[in-house]
């Protein structure tokens, strides 16, 4: 019943409680059983019911349902501890404690882990004993509950006591010594491992080295390097014989975990691939398993080893008893590890069953010793279960349950004999004769108790069958004892064997004599300790009645003894003693087998007491006959560690490319680990001079030297200047220098990997890939990854070039290139930076006083973001300001601070070498350069210098210098032994390396060769010490009056004739950024340096001996703003100057030399070039393709050769690429033409059309070879087939047409689309088409059969693009909501949907390598991984929609095109905007890449294809000025500085009027600028912004000295009063508030308006404020009390007010009136419709108003009457103010123009147009009496313009204006130019230049007689008209306005204007 019960109930169908409560049953009814068997099955049905509820119970949270299940649990281990089944007791009580029973503490004694070999590796390595097997843990010496059987008593002599573990010694090798030995080796590594054991067995010398050793992690590094050597050398030995698996074997314990495993598996490979069994590395193999640690071997380990060990031991029938031997110790070793580690499912098919029959087949063998080594070997095996459960055996023996085996095992593995014969007696009692497996019970205990009383043979006992059936307790009981052994536990073993149950078993026997045998003849142990083992064996041999009469067993006695007596070294005295004993033991029987043992000899299986000694030469003595690099390595790790020493270092940050934001940086150490860690090979490190870069090489280096591991990435720091030619063979000159030998560099290249750090690519002036140079990662060559730094500025556009391994255009060599740009300081940066650097320096001044000095000084908040310069700052801030100062008016700059720093060095110089003990000859000069001025003399050293290395060695930093080698070159100057020179020296901030010198930043170098062409201080001594000297000429003479010079004063006179020997006079510093930084701002700040570079052009004039000075100098003066407007400039000789983005308005250039100038993005307009030398001049254009119609599109051929443009007109014209000229022009359409493509072979172009067809031409004849007629609609899209045959046509008749290219015949008709079809593409192999329609599908078609494979459905809306993948599996499509679909072509699956945020997607395209998908869409462009479907980029900068985009053919560049008539190019690795192409006067149409040169082209509706050379003009150009719309203008009261800001910054520019430089930048709005306003006084200006502050900033410093809190909203209004003591804001919040402008409160919050507040204006007295808004009022206030006390209600939202001077009439302004107010009545006295622009005169007299029509009306104040309508302007006029005198109303205009309007005579006195786009903002300065007009335009633009007026003649000239980027040569005049190439002679002509003035002059005149008739007209017009000025707008002056508008020639505009010039007073 209970069997039954066991197997057949349906517990399933129980719930939780149920089966506990079923368990409890079964509990119950087991404790009220008296018989063990029966108690013993129900508390098994007990455990399989709980089974079910355990696992239930591991997924709820019922606390009282698991502890009912562990009260169970806890119920059933006390009834089977009870009864002594300890083993299953602790399981129950573990499974309750899983559940949160009660923890108890076994009885029995807990499995350890797997014994330390450690201290076995030592001895073994040091005294020749072999490792001993160990089991898991020592069984007890008896059961807990039965006594044994019976015991044996030994002599007490014998292992009285345990043994102390003996002390190891050994020889000590000294840190970077050659070791003996592999032992030694050993022994070493096993001391550094962590162990308890160990340190009582250390002797002094041993404990001393291992302390010591602990500490020197690079020591240890080495030893374990030199284990790992040794590994690999055994793997590349080619016969591993025993000496080199001895060697290893001796290793192995102590290896690392993965060396082990490596040689686990090369002794593994080596048994499993030998024919004939490799007994030696059989051998290996078990040793290894024997001797491993705890982890390093896993279950699979073990049972692949098993594998292959029991296949071998199968297959070795044949061979010798020896291997059979060698197989069954080694399966032994094996099966123990299995054992200790709980391995169990070993396959009983495969493995188990078969090996264990094997096992039992040797006991037929007739050799003792293997007999015992496979009941051994049989016993392990029962240790390991094979994937066979307790109920599958029970029923596949027996069909019956017998729980008594359970008993029987816990009793074998507890060695407790009694309990195991009981549990066999309970079993024969309960089930006899009921199965087999009873009966084999019944034989093992008969068995059993014949072992412990009998004396049969060892081979009887061991063929009965029983040591080869089932688990015996001698195995258990020797592992124990192998325990015990092992440390030093004698005393217990003594009792393990005389009280083990199976104490008479001559197998346990057999096996504690092996173990006596090899503590006898170890070393390790005391004599007394080995004569006790020997006497043990005595012992057993001689006491038959305790040990039996197994002859075996003494056999194995004599024949251990006698190999004891052969050891030497060993007991041999005292065994041979021990063995004349024996001889007389027993009777005649014993006294003949001892007698027959002696004549045997020994016998085949010596005892195995340890590992023979280590072959010579040794692997070790093969590795250590290396160089040893790790010890030089370790020496320049120390070194360079210990330079770097305790420095200031902040993390720094970087971007992904030079023009993203600040914003989005990243760690860059973070991101250089990232690189290190990837495949990538060079990782380029960008940033201006003093960014960081060395300073992070530096750290970097240390870094990973920190890091750095034996046999790791080994990191060398290269600085690239001190490397002769390092495009050579860079690493071993490196290595050569940190003194490595030869040998070791071959040792390194060979087998080792680097980290280069390759410092200084500028400074070494390299132009090579160092990558590529150096066969980096080439077979046989270095293997590296390299970091390489370079200033940004050294760089040109193509750069990648010369850092990116292998071939741009390869993909898997692109992905191996990373770059990165270090980027400024951030303000957090900068304040840990003080930090650190006051904690580390302990300067003068405290953190806190830096702070503010940085807080209030801004030009220097925006210096201390470059690294370099911030420290310069803190270096010599406390020598430049006092800290008591107002440092709102310091002003320092980036050159002030190198002055000072290099002052205080030589001073601080001074002052430590005059500490320094000197001879008296060093003194004595030491006194005299003191007495003469040590500093000024140190710096005139210093200027020396540094102009020597630029002129001897071109800048080169680094200068060797030998004594011997050099002493008669220029060097010796300044490194001979002179004493001032090694006192200069001293002093100097030089570094010093062995012979090499340098200084300590490279910027030190650039600033000493600059002060050496200008230093102030020589200057103002020349100036002191003589009178100025007259000379030929003036730099006046540069000038038309004063026109030029924007910075100093005025011409100022020349001294003397400038200096030959000045570097400006024999180098071109032109490429030298740096430089030319240093000495533009010298130009700024120094007057007279300015004119001594006038001087260098004007002496160029004169002799050619100054054209380098003179290009050098004008190259300064273009790049620090001065701008040559109306410059005399002729005969200057500047070749190679950089004058790209100068001013030369109307300069005087007649007869220079201008050859190799580059003049891109100048402005030249007026200017004279005639007779002027320009061969090789640079515009960065080419000449504009230009048509009699727009530009639909434009399309290079396949091969580049041929470009064409589809017009309008329905033409297509063809160019030739060579010469731009025109090959065909294809007329044939009878609409526009719609789309373009050549065939792949270029030799023919299809074109569609509007007009329903399709042509296609012959390119290399002109001709229409077929005109392709079908469709009933336009033509929106063609393709050609890859393989060219083919040609695929859409229409907006909703269908597809195929074309057979041969014929013109249409092959197919596909229909399908319900809408029109707006695209068409072939696949990449020809074998599909794609269609899109506006039905919001995409259909693919089959080319060969016609068929429609898939519909592609899921957009909702018109899809605007679909592009293929370069391999043609995947197609993108993307919709006008914002959704990009990639699509599977093969199954027509979607899969992955990318969402363009914000924006409709108007475009997609691949990447030609198929990495990115980039997309277009509103003022965006999005660049995506294809892979991943993540986006990478968002470019922003076009200002409206891009239309299109498109990669280069090398895949690095995306051009995009937009509405806002630009073309823009990118970086499509970093998303960096590399250039922006201005100069489409209309929207563009397409845009391309050349596909053989570096050039786009982009075709615009202005009827030009424009080309554009790549890069040309890009490098240098940043704008002063503004990137976007200018959206305020404001001149300061003072006149001297205007204000400007645009919508999209966060900042406001300041500039100087006169001299057109932007003096300071005001940062610190978090959001746009929205209003500025300036004091009376013009000493402050007050900014509002929509970051909801307002900030107020001193003008002379560009200081914020308050920023105003409070309102919630924007500001949209700021206004000073009167008086400059209080400020007004309006804002979006509804409210005006009142500041103290001096303590910054608010002093009133003017609350009343209902709608948001847009302007506000003080009264002329001060005492009331107006203010208006969008709830149509004007609220008048009371400024003293905040009160309201008139409300003025207009209509419709107001958003200006303006006061009249005259304090008694105000206008309000909304969107379409004017509303004029009495301010004391409040009535409104006048209302002006229409328009929506007022400005009062200065006199309050006249109001001036416009609006969208146009024009400008002049009102009289008083009566309200129009006095003048001035029309001119084509479109809104957009601002209008007064001149300062109110003589004259300016108005701003969309149309690109500004028009003076002379409101007494009502005539338009100038029209400026000087603009590229529309004038947004524009002021009136007055400076001195003279009067500007200040613009700003919605490129950005800002200038300022000249107006002098008298009553004939008004002159309006260019003053300054901020550059453009964009060539303007329009007038220019270019008659006689010299070797100007064709192409930009064509170029200039085009932009307006002209070649021959007289013809035009002749051209004009003709032009203007034909206009007679219109200006009679216009004259009789205005007579008629003379009584009503208000209808001079009349149809003449229109008329006149169309004519001059159709008047191209800007000359005949300005002859017309002449002409009818005071014609009633209008133009």
């Amino acid at each position: 019943m209970v069997f039954g019960s066991v197997i057949s109930s349906p517990r399933g169908n129980l719930s939780l409680q149920q089966v506990i409560h079923l368990a409890n049953v079964y509990l119950e009814n087991a404790s009220k059983s008296t018989d063990p068997d029966i108690r013993l099955v129900l508390c098994h049905d007990a455990e399989i019911s709980l089974s079910q509820a355990k696992k239930a119970a591991k997924y709820t949270e019922d606390k009282a349902m698991r502890e009912g299940i562990a009260s169970v649990y806890d119920g059933l281990g006390e009834l089977l501890e009870h009864d002594g089944h300890g083993n299953e007791a602790q399981a129950f009580y573990k499974k309750s404690e899983k559940l949160g029973g009660h923890v108890r503490e076994s009885g029995k004694l807990t499995r350890s882990s797997r014994p330390s070999s450690i201290v076995h590796s030592i001895k073994s390595a040091f005294h020749s004993i072999g490792p001993i097997d160990k089991p898991t843990a020592p069984p007890s010496s008896q059961s807990p509950h039965k006594q044994p059987l019976s015991t044996a008593t030994l002599p007490k002599d014998i292992f009285p006591e345990n043994v102390r573990l003996p002390s190891i010694a050994f020889t000590a090798p000294e840190p970077d010594s050659r070791l003996n030995d592999t032992r030694q080796l050993a022994c070493c590594l096993g001391l550094l491992q962590p162990s308890i054991e160990m340190a009582e067995i250390l002797d002094p010398a041993a404990r001393t080295w291992l302390e010591v050793t602990q500490g020197e992690l690079d020591e240890k590094e080495r030893l374990e390097a030199l284990a790992t050597d040794v590994i690999r050398a055994f793997k590349r030995d080619e016969f591993k014989d025993a000496k080199a698996v001895i060697e290893v074997v001796y290793l192995a314990p102590v290896l690392e975990k993965d060396d082990f495993r490596y040689l686990l598996k090369e002794f593994y490979s080596g048994v499993d691939q030998s024919g004939l069994l490799d007994v030696h590395q059989l051998e290996g193999l078990a040793h290894l398993i024997q001797g491993a640690k705890a982890g390093y071997l896993d279950s699979d380990d073990l049972v692949k080893v098993l594998n292959l060990l029991s296949t071998r031991l199968r297959d070795t029938h044949q061979q010798s008893t020896d291997h059979l031997y060698q197989l069954t110790v080694a399966v032994s070793h094996v099966l123990d590890a299995m054992a200790d580690a709980s391995v169990s499912g070993l396959n009983r098919e495969k493995v188990h069953e078969p090996l264990s029959l094997y096992l039992a087949e040797l006991k037929e063998s007739s050799d003792a010793y293997l007999v015992y080594r496979a009941a051994y070997a049989y016993q392990a095996l029962m240790c390991v279960p094979d994937d066979e459960t307790l109920w599958q055996a029970t029923l596949r023996r027996s069909g019956k349950v017998i729980q008594g085996v359970s008993g029987l095992v816990s009793a074998v593995k507890g060695l407790d004999l009694n309990g195991f014969i009981e549990g066999l007696g309970k079993i024969q009692d309960g089930l006899a004769g009921a199965t087999e497996m009873i009966q084999a019970a019944i034989s093992a205990y008969d068995r059993a108790m014949s072992l412990s009383k009998s004396g049969q043979g060892f081979f009887e006992c061991l063929k009965e069958g029983f040591s080869f059936d089932r688990k015996c307790a001698w195995y258990a009981a020797l592992r124990g004892a192998d325990t015990l052994i092992q440390d030093g536990q004698f005393a217990e073993f003594r009792t393990l064997v005389c009280e083990a149950p199976c104490l008479r078993d001559p197998a346990f026997q057999w096996g504690v004599c092996e173990r006596l045998g090899q503590v006898a003849a170890s070393s390790v142990w005391d004599s007394v300790t080995r004569q006790s083992a020997i006497s043990f064996l005595v012992e057993i041999y001689q006491n038959d009645a305790v040990w039996g009469h197994h002859t075996t067993v003494k056999q194995w006695i004599v024949n251990i003894l006698m190999q004891l007596s052969s050891f030497p070294g060993g007991e041999i005295q005292f065994v041979e003693t021990q063995l004349q004993s024996l001889q007389k033991d027993g009777d005649a029987k014993k006294q003949i087998l001892y007698k027959t043992c002696r004549e045997n000899g020994l016998g085949s299986h010596p005892l195995k007491v340890g590992l023979p000694e280590i072959g010579s030469p040794s692997l070790l003595d093969r590795v250590q006959a290396r160089p040893d690099v790790e010890g030089s390595l370790r020496q320049l790790r120390r070194q360079r560690l210990k330079e770097r020493g305790k420095a200031v270092y902040i993390r720094p940050q970087a971007k992904v490319s030079l023009k993203a934001p600040d914003e989005s940086g990243f760690p860059l150490m973070e991101k250089v680990e990232e690189f290190l860690a990837s495949d990538q090979m060079v990782f380029l490190l960008l940033g201006d001079s003093g960014a960081g870069k060395s300073t992070f090489n530096r750290e970097l280096e240390c870094h990973l030297w920190r890091a750095y591991k034996k046999g790791g990435l080994i990191p060398l720091h290269i600085n690239l200047p001190a490397i002769e030619k390092p495009e050579h063979d860079m690493i071993a000159k490196q290595l050569r220098k940190a003194e490595f030998t030869e040998p070791q560099i071959r040792e390194l290249k060979l087998h080792r990997k680097f980290t280069l750090i390759c410092d200084g690519y500028d400074e070494s002036q390299q132009t090579h890939n160092l990558y590529t140079s150096n066969h980096l990662n080439q077979a046989g060559e270095w293997n590296a990854k390299m970091v390489v730094s370079c200033r940004s500025e050294y760089l040109g556009v193509d750069y990648r070039d010369r850092f990116q391994p292998g071939d741009r255009n390869n993909r898997s060599d692109s992905d191996m290139f990373q770059e990165a740009v270090i980027t400024q300081f951030s303000l957090d940066q900068v304040q840990d930076y003080i930090t650190q650097y006051v904690s580390v320096h302990r300067p003068l001044w405290e953190a806190d006083e830096y702070r503010k000095a940085l807080d209030l000084i801004p030009s220097l908040k925006e210096l201390v973001k470059n690294p370099f310069l911030m420290s310069l700052s803190l270096e010599v801030l406390p020598r430049m300001v006092d800290p008591g100062q107002d440092f709102s008016t310091t002003h320092i700059t980036r050159t002030a601070l190198y002055d000072q720093f290099i002052e205080h060095w030589f001073e601080r110089g001074k002052k430590r070498l005059g500490e320094m003990n000197m001879s008296p000859q060093v003194r004595s000069a030491f006194e005299s350069l003191i007495d003469e001025g040590f500093t000024r003399n140190g710096m005139a050293y210093l200027k020396r210098l540094c102009a020597a290395i630029y002129k001897e060695q071109d800048g080169q930093p680094v200068v060797t210098y030998s004594r011997y080698k050099d002493e008669s070159s220029w060097k010796a100057e300044f490194f001979s032994r002179e004493e001032e020179k090694q006192i200069f020296r001293e002093a100097c901030p030089l570094i010093r390396n062995g012979n090499q010198h340098r200084f300590i930043h490279r910027s030190l170098l650039e600033y000493g060769v600059a002060l050496a062409m200008f230093d102030p201080q020589d200057w103002k001594e020349m100036q002191e010490s003589r009178p100025t000297l007259a000379r030929r000429g003036s730099v006046s003479s540069l000038m038309s009056s004063d026109e030029y010079g924007t910075v100093g004063n005025g011409p100022v006179t020349v001294g003397q004739e400038p200096d030959l020997k000045s570097p400006l006079a024999w180098r071109r510093f032109v490429k030298e950024p740096s430089v030319m930084q240093f000495l533009k701002e010298r130009v700024q700040q120094e007057p007279f340096f300015k004119q001594q570079l006038l001087g260098y052009i004007e002496h160029s004039k004169e002799d050619k001996k100054w054209r380098i000075a003179a290009a050098n100098a004008i190259t300064i003066l273009v790049q620090a703003g001065v701008q040559f407007n109306h410059a005399d400039l002729r005969g200057i000789r500047i070749p190679n100057a950089d004058l790209s983005y100068g001013m030369f308005d109307s300069a005087q250039l007649q007869g220079a030399d201008l050859r190799q100038v580059d003049l891109s993005g100048a402005w030249l307009r007026r200017a004279n070039l005639d007779n002027t030398r320009m061969a090789g001049a640079r515009f960065g254009e080419l000449p504009s393709l230009k048509h009699d119609s727009g530009v639909e599109m434009c399309v290079y051929s396949p091969d580049g050769e041929t470009i064409s443009a589809g017009l309008y007109n329905g033409k297509v014209i063809m160019y030739s690429t060579s010469n731009w000229e025109i090959l065909w022009t294809l007329e044939g359409h009878s609409g526009k033409v719609t789309s373009m493509v050549y065939s792949p072979n270029g030799n023919k172009i299809a074109s569609g059309s509007s007009d329903h067809t399709v042509r296609l031409w012959d390119v290399r004849t002109g001709m229409c070879i077929h005109t392709l007629n079908g469709h009933d609609a336009e033509v929106r899209s063609i393709a050609y087939s890859p393989q060219g045959d083919r040609i695929a046509s859409s229409s907006n008749d909703m269908t597809i047409k195929m074309w057979d290219v041969e014929s013109g015949e249409c092959r197919y008709i596909w229909i399908g689309h319900t809408d029109m079809v707006s695209g068409v593409i072939y696949s990449p192999k020809g074998i599909e088409v794609a269609s899109r329609s506006d039905d919001n599908t995409v259909r693919i078609w089959d080319v060969e059969t016609g068929n429609c494979l898939h519909v592609l459905k899921g957009h909702h809306y018109q899809i605007r693009g679909i592009a293929y993948s370069p391999q043609g599996h995947q197609l993108a499509s993307g919709d006008i909501v914002s959704k990009i679909r990639l699509w599977i072509t093969a199954t027509g699956e979607c899969r992955r949907i990318l969402y363009q945020q914000r924006s409709r997607v108007l475009h997609v395209v691949y990447s030609p390598n198929g990495n990115q998908l980039a997309s277009a869409g509103h003022a965006e462009v999005w660049l995506w991984d294809v892979d991943r479907g993540m986006c990478l980029h968002v470019l922003q900068g076009h200002s409206s929609w891009v239309r299109s985009v498109v990669y280069s053919p090398q895949s690095d560049l995306v051009a995009s095109y937009s509405d806002d008539r630009t073309v823009r190019l990118w970086d499509a690795a970093t998303g960096a905007c590399q250039q922006t192409l201005t100069g489409h006067s209309k929207e563009i149409t397409s845009v391309m890449f050349s596909p053989k040169e570096n050039r786009v082209a982009s075709s615009s509706y202005d009827t030009t294809v424009r080309l554009w050379d790549i890069g040309v003009g890009a490098s240098r150009h940043s704008s002063s000025g503004h990137n976007t719309e200018v959206k305020g203008v404001k001149c300061s009261p003072r006149g001297d500085n205007v204000a400007t800001y645009d919508d999209n910054d966060e900042t406001v520019r300041i500039w100087d009027v006169e001299a057109g430089v932007c003096r300071h930048v005001l940062r610190g709005h978090s959001n746009s600028v929205k209003c500025v306003g300036y004091s009376p006084q013009g000493d402050q200006i007050a900014t509002g912004s929509y970051d909801y502050t307002v900030r107020l900033w001193n003008i002379e410093s560009g200081a914020c000295t308050h920023i105003l809190k409070g309102h919630t909203f924007w500001i949209n209004a700021v206004a000073y009063s009167p008086h400059g003591e209080q400020l007004a804001s309006g804002s979006d919040d509804n409210t005006v508030r009142l500041w103290d402008v001096k303590s910054g409160e608010c002093r009133h919050t003017l609350i009343g308006h209902t709608g948001v507040v847009r302007d506000v204006v003080y009264s002329p007295n001060g005492n009331q404020l107006f203010s208006c808004g969008y709830d149509s009022t004007v609220r008048v206030w009371d400024v003293e009390t905040g009160t309201c006390s008139h409300i003025l209600i207009g209509s419709g939202g107001l958003y200006h007010v303006a006061y009249s001077p005259q304090s008694d009439t105000i206008a309000s302004i909304s969107y379409d009136t004017v509303r004029v107010w009495n301010v004391e009545t409040g009535e409104c006295r006048y209302t002006f419709l229409d328009h929506d622009i007022v400005a009062f005169s200065p006199r309050g007299d006249q109001i001036a108003s416009s609006g969208d029509d146009g024009s400008v009306k002049v009102w009289d104040t008083e009566s309200g009457d129009c006095l003048w309508i001035f029309i001119g302007h084509r479109d809104r006029v957009n601002k209008i103010v007064y001149s300062p005198q109110g003589d004259l109303v300016a108005s701003a205009n969309d149309d690109r123009s500004v028009r003076l309007w002379n409101v007494t005579s009502g005539q338009c006195r100038a029209v400026i147009q000087d603009f590229q786009d529309g004038v947004t903002r524009i002021d009136w300065s007055e400076v001195s009496g003279v009067n500007y007009l200040v613009a700003g335009c919605r490129d950005g633009v800002v200038g300022a313009w000249k107006v002098q007026i008298d009553e004939d003649r008004c002159d309006v000239s260019l003053k300054w204006m901020t550059a453009r980027g964009v060539l303007d040569v329009n007038d220019t005049t270019i008659q006689d130019v010299q070797g100007l190439s064709h192409q930009n002679r064509q170029l200039l002509k085009q932009r307006g230049a002209v070649e021959d003035p007289i013809n035009r002059l002749r051209e004009v005149g003709k032009n203007v007689t034909t206009m007679a008739s219109v200006v009679s007209k216009l004259k009789a017009s205005s007579t008629a008209t003379a009584e009503d000025p208000a209808l001079g707008s009349g149809g003449s002056f229109e008329q006149l306005g169309q004519l001059l508008e159709q008047a191209k020639d800007p000359l005949i505009r300005d002859m017309v204007a002449v002409i009818v010039k005071n014609i009633n007073g209008r133009e």
